[in-house]
């Protein structure tokens, strides 16, 4: 399931530039078809994945930059991270991609 997500409130004057897009275990080139629409509209995509999810992330973003969109559109950010459960110890990793048009 892919969510898009926009920030929103009284204090938003315009609209994001940018789209928050989570990449679970679907099949990788559905969720490139998604990216691909979402960043032909908004410019500015960040794929955001947890856990055993991340390659599937990282598998889109080179599909997008590498194939679909070849030269006009590049990775601006990656971060990575690391969350863990509170009192549990165990810990998630976690990646957040920014994808941008040229």
């Amino acid at each position: 399931m892919n969510d898009v997500i926009e920030p929103y409130g009284q204090e938003q004057t315009e609209k994001s530039e940018n789209a928050i897009i989570r990449i679970g275990n679907e099949p990788v080139m559905q969720s490139a078809l998604d990216v691909l629409s979402t960043l032909g509209d908004k410019g500015k995509v960040v794929l955001k994945a947890r856990g055993n999810s991340i390659p599937n992330a990282v598998a889109v973003a080179n599909i997008i930059t590498e194939k679909m969109m070849n030269g006009n559109s590049k990775i601006q950010n990656i971060v990575l991270d690391t969350e863990s459960a509170a009192g549990i110890g165990s810990m998630t990793s976690t990646i957040e991609i920014i994808l941008s048009k040229i």
